[in-house]
């Protein structure tokens, strides 16, 4: 059964440590992603109205501090529209590196649009190809309980394809329930805590 989308934030924030979060999409969503279950808010980089760039964001971020994890929650939808970043996060080869894509196969947050490719895609094997230093692909709670630890210990690049069921979002954009902190903010607040 696939993982639902607070279930696979929650398993992650519990591992982490003191891992910065970088989340776009459904995994940054104020009704069921990061911020129902964070517990380390000021290591929490959530990325709004900038789809297809959590892991671009999080590769700078990881080159720039490689003592400290960097852990991506992208999307399906929008790693597929900045895809390229696989290759150059691959050229990079940052060891600190962790990019979760919340695979449902649809565009979520605009509606549930089916994001092209959806059957034939395997993000998995896109980020093997391109160099990734480990691949995986999940398809159920138990399995990510399971493996977390022993994939946060991993020397990076990691991807991990996460099987996750839709939950489309319908709210009218402007009647959406809004984020404690914004983007600006979370940006700042992890500025100092991070020395830059």
């Amino acid at each position: 059964m696939p993982i639902r989308n607070v279930d696979a934030v929650r398993i992650m924030d519990e591992h982490r440590g003191d891992g910065v979060f970088v989340a776009t999409m459904n995994a940054n969503n104020v009704t069921f992603g990061l911020p129902t279950v964070t517990t380390h808010e000021q290591l929490d980089l959530p990325l709004s109205g900038c789809m297809g760039k959590a892991s671009s964001v999080g590769l700078g971020l990881a080159l720039a501090q490689p003592d400290r994890k960097v852990i991506v929650l992208d999307g399906d939808g929008s790693l597929l529209m900045n895809l390229g970043t696989i290759v150059t996060i691959s050229n990079k080869a940052p060891e600190n590196f962790y990019h979760f894509v919340f695979d449902n196969g649809v565009y979520a947050v605009t509606g549930g649009q089916p994001i092209p490719g959806a059957e034939n895609a395997s993000f998995e094997g896109m980020a093997r190809e391109a160099g990734y230093a480990a691949t995986y692909e999940i398809e159920d709670t138990e399995e990510l309980s399971t493996r977390i630890d022993s994939i946060l210990q991993q020397k990076g690049p990691v991807l991990v394809c996460l099987k996750v069921t839709p939950e489309i979002e319908n709210t009218p954009i402007q009647a959406r329930p809004r984020a404690s902190r914004t983007m600006q903010v979370a940006m700042q607040e992890l500025g100092e805590i991070l020395g830059s």
